[in-house]
């Protein structure tokens, strides 16, 4: 499912952690920079998850740093596997609990290197909802039930991986299983926990106390017309440092001025996807606006921006809903950075 994002849209670490099933209209949105949606098959019943099937891959090296995958002689089973290769010492991993992940990957068929997120170039941990429909199973599934710090093998054959069509973004064919080593990492906060200042009366209203896209209400004002980037809820973790990949929760109006609705229209929210976004952070490849108000802030936060035109669109307009020279105003919850 494409997202309609306000950022720059970034392409995922091996275009890998996108949705396994869903839709796509087939209409390119104005905001939309990149795409990052990949091929999405209809959805198919995804088998049932087995500890050990004949023949097994190997992995060797030690978890935490990139593995390597030996794949044996002869053609994989039908079967989906996932089986512990080494059990963390962290929490059991939950139904819908928010979970880091690093991985390494290979096409059984051919021995096709699918990369790693660890390293330079791998991208940095994704976040995967555990046992979460639409997402990739061979992720999705492979992670619920395990211990944090664990590191599992999985062998996903099209119906646990991209279906019928596969993935042409990286290569992978209808009819190709996948093997990964997979390491978990911790489950993380889906949300800011804690209780939110007060907001000025000629801001914003922000309503976001349920696991949802928040509630932001416009006053009947004009915008300010510099950066606003207020912290509403203080986060304890670390400071957010230019460079940094950062994984959010969002909700995206525009100020449309005059308009005094209770309940503005959003434009936008990861909430909407299933799945939070994760981009580089301070390094041009989002909007100015984003940017410039969450480099400094902390993971645990949450924050309202507001964000004038010229750091935003300016003057051009983002199809029907964000006209010329919009005011943009985004609930974040910042959930992680690293």
């Amino acid at each position: 499912m494409r997202r309609r994002l306000a950022a720059l849209l970034i392409v995922p670490a091996l275009a890998l952690t996108a949705t396994a099933c869903g839709s796509d209209d087939g209409k390119k949105d104005s905001a939309d920079k990149a795409d990052s949606s990949s091929s999405s098959p209809k959805a198919a019943a995804v088998p049932k998850a087995v500890d050990k099937a004949d023949p097994m891959p190997e992995v060797s090296g030690a978890p935490g740093k990139q593995a390597k995958i030996s794949l044996p002689k002869g053609d994989p089973s039908d079967k989906f596997v996932v089986h512990t290769l080494s059990q963390g010492d962290g929490p059991t991993v939950k139904k819908n609990d928010l979970v880091s992940m690093n991985f390494t990957g290979k096409v059984w068929k051919g021995a096709k290197d699918l990369g790693s997120t660890y390293g330079a170039k791998g991208g940095g941990e994704q976040m995967v909802t555990a046992g979460a429909e639409g997402q990739l199973p061979a992720f999705s599934q492979a992670v619920l039930g395990q211990k944090e710090g664990s590191r599992v093998l999985v062998v996903a054959p099209p119906a646990a991986g991209f279906g019928s069509q596969g993935n042409q973004q990286v290569g992978i064919k209808g009819t190709d299983t996948l093997v990964f080593a997979l390491d978990v990492g911790k489950v993380i906060p889906k949300k800011a926990e804690g209780k939110q200042a007060s907001i000025p009366s000629n801001l914003p209203q922000i309503q976001a106390d349920k696991e949802e896209p928040a509630t932001i209400s416009i006053p009947k004002s004009d915008p300010p017309k510099d950066l606003v980037d207020k912290v509403l809820i203080q986060g304890k973790g670390d400071e957010v440092k230019k460079g940094q990949t950062v994984t959010m929760q969002y909700s995206g109006a525009a100020w449309k001025v005059n308009e005094g609705k209770q309940k503005a229209e959003l434009f936008d929210s990861s909430w909407k996807s299933g799945q939070p976004f994760t981009t580089p952070i301070g390094a041009g490849r989002v909007i100015k606006g984003w940017d410039s108000g969450l480099v400094g802030k902390h993971v645990g936060d949450r924050v309202l921006l507001v964000i004038p035109p010229e750091q935003a669109y300016g003057k051009k307009a983002q199809g029907k809903t964000l006209p010329a020279n919009s005011t943009l105003v985004f609930t974040v919850d910042v959930l992680a950075a690293h």
